[in-house]
This record gives structure tokens, sequence and C-alpha cells, in this order.
């Protein structure tokens, strides 16, 4: 018992540290192209202090609007950047990941001035973690004592949360929007020009820009072009929302140390809580037969805190169970001119922690500053070689928070696995 005491305490400090790292790292012409490959939506804005010198193409194309993807676009447009964003699919999104922002991401969201895109969706303050061990429990708030009363973490349904950034983005008076699918990017003597794409009606179109910026997911289908990816799947989370359940401990993630992993409780709005369990492996209990049912109701249910039995069960009997897998995938890019990574398609860490929006927030703020002192992109070798940097200074934060992730999910926290 002693053992699962101490393992609960480095549990709930990493999350700790993972919740505030972020902050404490910080302060210390078409011819000839070929086709490379995905979905789309569309951003566009100036004010005349940047941009490229060819008034035809946008400074900046991304490809994707999920959390980095409209979080970049909005960045680059307040610095005057014309973006064109695009985005497969520009209804609310509706995922069971992607909905806890650490208190250390929230302060790079108000640092990147989005921090009213949770307000108006019912968003959820986080203070801390409560943990259960075998009908035994604790709690660990968040270090938050220096920081003004606002700063928290934050829990909300994603696709109301990407909605309102997508509002944001949108707000900037160069900013065009479009739903559609990128195919391809589109690459002349190994620099990428742009990107062709399908619009939502199906007409096929191309897109040029000094810069393409991939942000287009974990299950990115142009990554290939531009990292050496090794994508791990060790586990799936099983998701369940539990209406009108009240938390033993109100504004806290809940993390049960459960056999045979763990199980995690957060609300993300004031009448809903997200249950993840973890499954470890690939192969999860088929739902179409049941045998996810019985899993939860056998195996998962007998371990989750007596105050929330009730609410897990009538989850699983209603039936909207949905899964997801867990991806891992260290960042391995290959410096393509005219084009880079960000994002779930360059860098995944296991989501135990919550840490995925904190990482994306920081890598943008360190993008965001690389490129403001450039007036013109249009020299794409030289603003690749550039760009390597960027590699560079987002370790500090980046590196920090994939380690402990995939350390605390493996619950190996051994000194040699910090360094």
């Amino acid at each position: 018992m002693a053992d699962s005491y101490v393992l609960g305490w480095i549990l709930c400090s990493v999350m700790a540290l993972v919740a505030l790292c972020g902050v404490v790292l910080r302060r210390q012409k078409w011819k000839g192209i070929s086709m490379r490959t995905e979905p789309l939506k569309t951003v566009l804005t100036s004010n005349g202090e940047c941009g490229s010198a060819d008034a035809s193409h946008a400074d900046v194309i991304i490809v994707g609007a999920g959390v980095a993807g409209s979080a970049l676009a909005h960045t680059l447009g307040k610095d005057g950047r014309r973006l064109q964003v695009i985005e497969r699919d520009l209804s609310e999104p509706d995922r069971i990941v992607g909905e806890l922002l650490q208190p250390g991401g929230y302060l790079k969201l108000i640092e990147l001035g989005l921090e009213d895109c949770v307000e108006e969706i019912d968003a959820q303050q986080v203070f801390g973690y409560a943990l259960f061990k075998d009908g035994k429990h604790t709690q660990l708030s968040y270090p938050l004592e220096k920081f003004h009363s606002d700063v928290s973490g934050r829990s909300f349904h994603n696709g109301r949360f990407i909605q309102r950034m997508w509002e944001k983005s949108a707000s900037l008076p160069n900013v065009h929007l479009e739903q559609g699918t990128v195919t391809s990017l589109l690459e002349e003597k190994g620099i990428i020009r742009g990107v062709q794409y399908k619009t939502k009606d199906g007409q096929e179109l191309t897109a040029f820009a000094s810069l393409t910026i991939v942000c287009d997911g974990c299950f990115s289908n142009l990554r290939r072009s531009l990292c050496n990816p090794k994508v791990d799947i060790p586990s799936s989370f099983v998701g369940l929302v539990l209406e009108n359940c009240h938390l033993p401990y109100s504004n806290h993630g809940h993390v049960i140390l459960a056999d045979p992993s763990p199980i995690l409780f957060y609300p993300i709005s004031s009448t809903e809580t997200r249950c993840l369990v973890d499954v470890p492996g690939q192969k999860v209990p088929s739902i179409a037969n049941g045998e996810m049912a019985n899993y939860l109701k056998t195996i998962v249910a007998p371990q989750v805190p007596p105050e929330i039995y009730d609410s897990f069960v009538a989850a699983v009997d209603k039936g909207n169970i949905r899964t997801m897998p867990n991806r891992s995938m260290p960042a391995a890019p290959h410096p393509t001119p005219g084009a880079l990574l960000m994002g779930d398609a360059f860098n995944m860490r296991h989501p135990l922690t919550g840490g995925g929006m904190t990482v994306a927030l920081s890598d943008i703020v360190v993008l965001r500053d690389l490129l403001r002192p450039l007036h013109d992109l249009n020299d794409a070798p030289m603003l690749c070689k550039y760009l390597e940097s960027f590699y560079t200074l987002r370790k500090p934060v980046a590196s920090t928070i994939n380690t402990l992730a995939g350390a605390l999910y493996k619950q190996d926290l051994s000194p040699c696995c910090l360094v």
C-alpha cells in the first residue's frame, strides 16, 4: 500500500509539473510541380506590417484548423500575415480528447490573446487532481499561488473550444475561411510551393504560399513528406460522458489507479463529466457485440469511487461509448524548404497527463517569435535554414512534457528517464 501512495504522489506531482512546466521553462508560378498528400479550411489577414512581395499568394497556408491550426492562424494573422487555412470539416468537432487544458497551456492561451475562447462554452476551471487507489484517496492542487485567480486549468467540450477559435480567427480582416480536403503538397525543385485540394463541392483547386504549415492532426496524411514518423499506440481511451455526476472533489481531475491501467474523470461542462478508461494494447473489446459494456461493468465499474458508480453504470447503459487510440510519436522532422509541421501531425505523447495542447500552444509562441522579425518569407531555402532553430527552441517545454507523459504512463520514473 505504501508503494501505491508513493506512486500516487509521484503521479500527481508529475501532472502538476506538466501543468506548469511550459511557463517555468519559458521564463528561464507553377511548372513541373510534382505531388507529394489531405483536408482543409482557410484564413487570411494583413495589416501592412508583414507580407510577401507577390500579392497573388498568401504568406502562409495552414492545413488543418484544430487547436494548433486555428490558434496559429489567429496568431500569425494578428502579426499581419496573409493566411489561408484549409480545414476538412467546419462542423463542430466531436472528440473525446483535447478537452483538458493545463494551467501552463492556459497561460500560453493568454500570451496568444486567445483566453476568451474558453468563455461562453461552459468551460470549467480545474485546480488540481484527486488520486484514488484501493478505496483511499488524496488531493494535490496545482501550485498557482503566485498567479492571478483566473489562472487555472480549463476543461470543456473540444468542439466548442475549436469553434470559438475559428470565430476568433475569422474575425480578422484578412481571414478567408474555406472547407476542403488537401490531397497533396505541391513541390517544385525540392521546395513546397503550396497545396492541391478539393473543395466541399468537389472542385479541385491549387493554392500557393511562401510557407505551408501542416497541422492536420494525429491522422495526418501529409506528415510522411516532412518527417520520419514512428507512431506507437500503447493503449486506447474508451470515452463516456456522465450526466449530473457529482465528483468527490469539485473542479479537479480524478485519477483512479486501477487494474490494468488508469481511469480519468473530469468535468467538461456544468452538467457533464468525461470519463476516459485506458485500455492497454491495440485491441479493445467490441462495442457492437456488447463486450465493451460488459468489460466496463465487470472490470472497471467496481474500481471507480462509490460516489461515481451509479452515474458510470448509467453512462454505460446509455450506450454512447467511444474509443480513441492513444498515439505517441517523437518529433523527427526532415527540414523541407517551404513547409513546416506542427501540432499532432508533428509530435504526440500519451494523453494521460493532458499536455498536448500545452505543447502545441507553446510551439506556436516559439514560431510566432521567430517569424516576427521577417517581413518577407519568399526565400524558402533561407527560411528553412532559419527555422531549424524552432526545433531547438521548442525542446525545453516539449521534451519535458513528452518525457514525463511517457514515463508516467509506463510508471517508470527513475532519474535516468528524466534527463
